[in-house]
């Protein structure tokens, strides 16, 4: 039989305690909650006879999230995969439809790192100027710096003002993060443009090429086209729940997959707008069909006309219609109702049969056929022309060409935007480096012999990136909106191919050697001399126009042997030309001299209201003759062939 135990036995030993739990305070005792007891409840009543003191709120959780909240977060989540998911299967199907492509010509086509060495090298060699452009930007920041310290303490300090549109969001002014975003980058970015800028000793073209290049460096780098430094695009992401974030992923992936693995960003709802039916709907008739162009002329809107009919050559890197986006801009609509007979010559979308057209077969089986077509439609000896673009500079070869034949067809001609001295053509001069034609020349052999209308579209907007890349950019897919419905915008994405010769001539003998301004160009067998053209000639330039410099129009219009009027509108390449009175937006300059300078022809001339139609109306009316019955062109010798715009403007690149 077992013996008791003669001790007692010793006392437990206490529970261990729990573990600490991450984020939350610990105690021996459990807290408990204050919580004012109902007053029906006798028990509770029984239990605590005092009264108890007025319950204290209790300090907010930062780490408790209500039912909303955790929606919201799960939903942001959820959409965050989903935007990230939709971005990777875009980019995958990209990289596989690339995969089988060839590879660039050459890594640096447009031969930047020559270019940045020669700028490098020359600031190496002034190091008191490299000195003092460190210094500037030091002080720089030292002033953003001593603005942001007092702001942090309270006090009040206005935000630098900046008129750039990409900082136009308050935000970027009124929170004090994103406003030392801004202004730090703005700081940097023009400090390194102006330090290249500020290089003299080397050559000219080659400084150019370091400072385009530099520009669109850092127009790529500002803090609005990135996710995570842009406020606006994060405030409609948080108002979202990140739905603005998918829907700009798609945006990204409707993109890619419509660029058939490249990038290509739409600047407008295409499918708003359709050719004939809401563009490009001024009445008339094809009356003449070859392989280059449609001959369209347009209804009367008078009971009479001027005898002299009015034929215009668009660019063949554009379709006609910017001439006729809609009723109230129509170009094309506003002259058929001054009583003018409008012919346009509608080019053909050209492709790969017509790879070895170049400039003579674009003078003879398209400039003289369309006018020789447009007096046998007219009845009459002469015509009034119009060239815009580089439509107006085959234009004046033309009038180069007629004039060594004593071809006196051509009454007067007007030239949009147009050059023919390319010494100051602007940033496209870089464009005609031999590395970059090299790389041009490729993809026209690797597209069968003609320029795509895309790598087109992908050089003017690279002159203007900030416009027509960053913004929708930005827009698309960092805020997920839809492109607006802009049949600018529209017209400007419905780009034509270029024959490979032609667009090879154009490049390297009008940009490249300036042939045409020095008497060196030839065209159907025959150098020609711009200084022999005695016909009336109107030039129009535009202010802020980047594709056709204002002074480079001037001394194209210099060139020339006969008498001359230059005017000067306002805006740029397109909104500059096409500004119907309507509108009374902007204002044009005129001076009826012509001095060697652009300077001095500023200087004396005269600032007008509104746009410059009705100037060049009074010059043209001049011009045109009598006034006869209005033509029908249903009833010319040339028989219709179908409805205008014809079916060469709607065939897509």
């Amino acid at each position: 039989m077992a013996k008791r135990p003669t001790k007692a036995p010793p006392a437990p030993l206490p529970a261990a305690a729990a573990p600490r739990k991450s984020g939350r305070p610990t105690s021996a005792k459990p807290r408990a909650r204050k919580v004012a007891p109902p007053p029906e409840s006798p028990a509770e009543t029984v239990a605590q006879p005092q009264t108890p003191p007025p319950p204290q709120p209790e300090a907010a959780d930062p780490f408790a999230f209500g039912a909303d909240q955790r929606q919201l977060l799960e939903t942001l989540s959820l959409n965050l995969a989903k935007a990230a998911m939709t971005a990777q299967s875009a980019i995958a199907e990209a990289a596989l439809s690339q995969a089988d492509r060839p590879a660039a010509l050459s890594p640096d086509p447009f031969n930047v790192a020559p270019a940045m060495t020669s700028i490098m090298t020359s600031l190496a060699a002034r190091p008191e100027k490299l000195f003092q452009a460190q210094a500037d930007l030091f002080g720089r920041y030292m002033d953003l710096w001593s603005s942001t310290a007092r702001r942090a303490m309270g006090e009040e300090v206005a935000p630098a003002p900046s008129t750039d549109k990409r900082f136009r969001d308050p935000a970027w002014s009124e929170n004090p993060v994103f406003d030392v975003m801004r202004q730090s980058y703005l700081v940097t970015s023009d400090w390194m443009n102006g330090l290249v800028s500020s290089v003299d000793d080397v050559d000219p073209q080659v400084k150019r090429r370091a400072e385009f290049f530099t520009r669109l460096l850092t127009d790529a780098f500002s803090p609005s086209n990135f996710l995570a430094s842009n406020p606006a695009a994060l405030k409609a992401l948080a108002e979202t729940g990140g739905e603005s974030l998918v829907k700009g992923m798609q945006n990204f992936a409707a993109d890619l997959e419509r660029g058939n693995g490249k990038l290509k960003i739409s600047q407008a709802d295409y499918g708003q707008f359709k050719v004939g039916e809401n563009v490009a709907t001024a009445p008339g008739q094809v009356v003449w069909r070859d392989e280059l162009f449609e001959l369209i002329q347009f209804d009367a809107a008078t009971d009479t006309q001027h005898a002299i009919p009015l034929l215009i050559f668009p660019p063949w890197i554009n379709k006609f219609y910017i001439m006729d986006l809609q009723p109230a801009n129509s170009l094309i609509r506003w002259l058929s109702a001054q009583g003018f007979t409008v012919f346009v010559c509608s080019w053909v979308n050209p492709d790969q049969d017509k790879a070895e057209f170049g400039f003579d077969q674009y003078l003879n089986k398209g400039v003289y056929r369309a006018v020789e077509k447009t007096l046998e439609q007219t009845g009459q000896t002469q015509l009034n022309a119009v060239g815009y673009c580089i439509g107006g500079t085959l234009l004046g070869a033309a009038l180069a060409h007629m004039a060594a034949n004593k071809d006196k067809r051509v009454a007067s001609a007007t030239f949009f935007a147009a050059q023919h001295d390319f010494a100051e053509a602007g940033d496209l001069l870089l464009f005609t480096d031999e590395h970059w034609l090299a790389e041009i020349e490729q993809q026209m052999d690797a597209a069968g012999g003609v320029l795509p209308g895309a790598a087109m579209a992908d050089t003017f907007n690279a002159l203007r990136a900030n416009d027509l890349i960053w913004s929708f950019f930005v827009s698309n897919y960092l805020m997920g909106k839809a492109p607006p419905a802009f049949d600018l915008l529209f017209w400007n994405a419905d780009q034509t191919r270029m024959p490979k010769r032609l667009h090879l001539e154009y490049l390297r003998r009008m940009y490249g050697q300036n042939a045409l301004a020095r008497g060196q160009f030839e065209i159907d067998g025959r150098r020609i001399d711009l200084s022999t053209v005695q016909t009336p000639l109107y030039f129009l330039a535009s202010r802020e126009d980047h594709i056709a410099p204002r002074n480079s129009v001037y001394r194209s219009a210099r060139l020339f042997g006969g008498p001359v009027t230059y005017t000067l509108a306002g805006s740029g390449h397109i909104a500059g030309v096409i500004n119907p009175p309507a509108a009374n937006k902007y204002q044009h300059w005129t001076n009826p001299a012509l001095p060697e300078t652009l300077e001095e022809w500023q200087a004396g001339a005269e600032q007008q209201p509104g746009s410059w139609w009705t100037h060049w109306a009074a010059w043209l009316h001049e011009k045109s003759g009598d006034q006869i019955a209005a033509r029908d062109p249903k009833t010319g010798p040339l028989k219709p062939i179908e409805p205008a715009p014809g079916a060469y403007v709607k065939v897509k690149s």
